[in-house]
């Protein structure tokens, strides 16, 4: 008869080995359109379709991603929000291919610290206890970011790292105030910033990194609607318990989805990607978000 502590521990291990090939092999090609639906329009103002794209972490070999990216337009988005961390090296003609037509509507972003460096080899299991060490400190930039940049603001989409915007879509008034990337000390918060145009239909505020201060902020200046990325949704969810971290101050129960903070909507993206050295997904599927932004009943 086997013994059933060996057949107990080999179980578990096969458990285990199916976990990781689920993780590093399957949910990471599992892209999905996460919808929402947020009432803060004036009354009788047409609906907004804004897809929110976070954290795409572009590597050469991921040609599935590159193609379901670029099939995004059938969405019919009526604006794009691009809060950060785009590539994982130097890709600026992947990058620009893969986000292709995308790049021809409305659009803002923000940039996070992996469209300034590269991805390093770092120990995993130092997320678990505090948030990573940002790219911010090192000197030499890796990645073509200025021509990322010129790139993006060639075509359609407005820069807001530490800025203010409007733009008009379907007869309505956007105000947009963005801050910088928080995880490398990079957002300006002032007196006069966060700050949104009177009079606008709706005040949206983008950043890379929701920490609590950005929030704050953008709470205080009276945004609408924040978006933000930079959590990956946890990547590695534990089922029923969820998020272990958020590499950031943001309680783990808020690393994706939508929530309210201070009377300010809060859209997270769970994101697109990963680091290329922790290139695993685990109840946690690559995704973009669809967010319907409707009028409030008169």
């Amino acid at each position: 008869m086997a013994n059933p502590l060996l057949a107990g521990l080999g179980a578990l291990a096969a458990v285990g080995a199916a976990g990781g090939v689920w993780a590093a092999g399957i949910e990471p090609h599992l892209f999905r359109v996460r919808r929402h639906r947020l009432t803060v329009l004036p009354a009788g103002a047409p609906v907004l379709r804004v897809l929110h794209v976070s954290d795409l972490h572009l590597a050469s070999w991921q040609h599935h991603k590159k193609r379901w990216v670029h099939g995004l337009r059938s969405l019919e988005p009526d604006l794009v929000v691009n809060t950060g961390d785009n590539m994982s090296a130097d890709l600026l003609d992947d990058l620009l291919d893969t986000y292709g037509d995308l790049l021809d509507l409305p659009g803002v972003f923000v940039l996070g610290s992996n469209d300034f460096h590269a991805a390093e080899m770092k120990n995993p299991a130092r997320y678990l206890f505090a948030p990573s060490e940002a790219g911010g400190e090192r000197s030499k930039p890796g990645l073509p970011t200025r021509e990322m940049v010129d790139a993006f603001t060639a075509r359609s989409w407005l820069q807001l790292d530490n800025r203010d915007a409007e733009l008009t879509v379907k007869g309505v008034r956007i105000s947009f105030s963005g801050l910088g990337d928080a995880h490398m000390d990079a957002d300006r918060i002032t007196a006069g910033h966060p700050a949104f145009a009177s009079g606008a239909g709706v005040r949206i505020g983008v950043t890379h990194a929701p920490y609590l201060r950005t929030l704050d902020a953008f709470a205080e200046a009276g945004a609408d609607v924040v978006f933000a990325g930079h959590t990956h949704g946890g990547q590695l969810r534990i089922p029923f318990w969820g998020a272990p971290v958020t590499n950031c101050d943001l309680d783990r129960s808020r690393a994706r989805g939508v929530f309210d903070h201070r009377g300010t909507a809060v859209e997270i993206s769970a994101g697109l990607g990963f680091s290329p050295y922790a290139p695993v997904r685990f109840a946690c599927p690559p995704e973009v978000s669809l967010v319907e932004l409707a009028p409030r009943t008169a």
